[in-house]
């Protein structure tokens, strides 16, 4: 058995990745979510900026509808590069002890070789789109249509190189809604359920 991890899976304007690192400095260890751009940009030799938006979302929804016809041909595209370069840092990270990973497959990428806790945190479209004016400010494209657009080609990536299914409570050991429970509580929860004695789950079977 690994090392004992959490990662953090989210809607967009959820807090998530306020939860993650609240959890982390709780619990003294790292957590990675950021700072995973630049590794991935190293090993990957694409530009960060390129990781920033290609590493854990589709580009559109054309590219989507022609995916897996384009990767069957064997052609190596830009997210498969990123894809295989993540993997590669997110093991090597996970390997050097306890830590939070919030997004970018994680749960699936470490879940044949460490004690994972995973979580999903959501909140309604509402509560989300106060957080991302309130957090990244006004936009031109309406916030309603960017909290969709977000979700759904974060959706798509995630389905795409996992064959699971986003967002699904039977693929997560606990989903709470940031919106009712608060992100600090959030954080206290995944503290408490860290530190016990649960049996964790792999492949969805209790060992």
């Amino acid at each position: 058995m690994g090392n004992k991890i959490i990662t953090i899976s989210r809607e967009f304007g959820s807090g998530g990745r306020t939860v993650g690192k609240l959890a982390a400095e709780m619990l003294g260890i790292p957590c990675y979510d950021q700072e995973l751009i630049a590794k991935i940009a190293e090993e990957s030799g694409l530009a960060e900026e390129y990781v920033q938006e290609r590493g854990e979302y589709m580009p559109t929804s054309s590219w989507i509808a022609n995916a897996f016809s384009i990767r069957g041909s064997g052609f190596v595209v830009g997210e498969d590069q990123i894809w295989s370069s993540q993997c590669k840092v997110i093991m090597e990270l996970a390997a050097k002890g306890p830590c939070v990973f919030v997004g970018r497959c994680a749960d699936h990428i470490l879940k044949d070789e460490h004690d994972l806790l995973r979580v999903f945190i959501h909140a309604p479209m509402a509560k989300r789109a106060e957080r991302i004016v309130r957090e990244y400010g006004e936009s031109d494209v309406a916030v309603e249509k960017r909290l969709i657009d977000k979700d759904k080609r974060r959706k798509a990536y995630y389905e795409l190189y996992t064959d699971m299914e986003w967002g699904v409570a039977n693929n997560y050991d606990i989903s709470m809604d940031s919106s009712v429970i608060g992100t600090q509580k959030c954080a206290e929860i995944i503290v408490d359920l860290y530190k016990s004695d649960l049996p964790v789950c792999y492949h969805g079977e209790t060992k």
